[in-house]
């Protein structure tokens, strides 16, 4: 057989491999968080989320804007040794990360089985 017969047969496997890969993995919702830091921002973040009086009153100070929430919710670092993950009811997670403005802040966030609580936002 030639080479031309051997690379047609082989792009039609290829080809036929690569449609059967995308029909079969297409359409579902897959994330690959393999880390507890991922885990805990995406479990955060697929919830429903509310904001506390006090974070409602930070928040109208505007130095801050849900934007910045969003984003640290999105890059931001779960520090595990100040979290009270021990709760029953509800864990208690501090995440620090940046504003738009490159400010460092802390927000400490009440999860819960149902919903997320933005509880505190701390300027750093």
């Amino acid at each position: 057989m030639k080479f031309f017969h051997r690379f047609a047969y082989y792009l039609v496997g290829l080809v036929i491999g690569i449609f059967f890969v995308s029909l079969i993995f297409s359409g579902k919702d897959t994330r690959c968080n393999y880390f507890p830091n991922a885990r805990v921002l995406n479990d955060i973040r697929n919830k429903p989320f509310d904001y506390s009086a006090k974070a409602s009153k930070v928040l109208a100070e505007k130095w801050i804007d849900t934007i910045d929430i969003k984003n640290t919710l999105e890059f931001g670092d779960v520090d595990f040794d100040k979290s009270n993950t021990e709760f029953r009811k509800a864990k208690l997670f501090v995440i620090e990360g940046k504003t738009t403005k490159n400010q460092a802040i802390i927000l400490k966030i009440s999860n819960r089985e149902d919903k997320a609580i933005l509880e505190e936002i701390i300027k750093k």
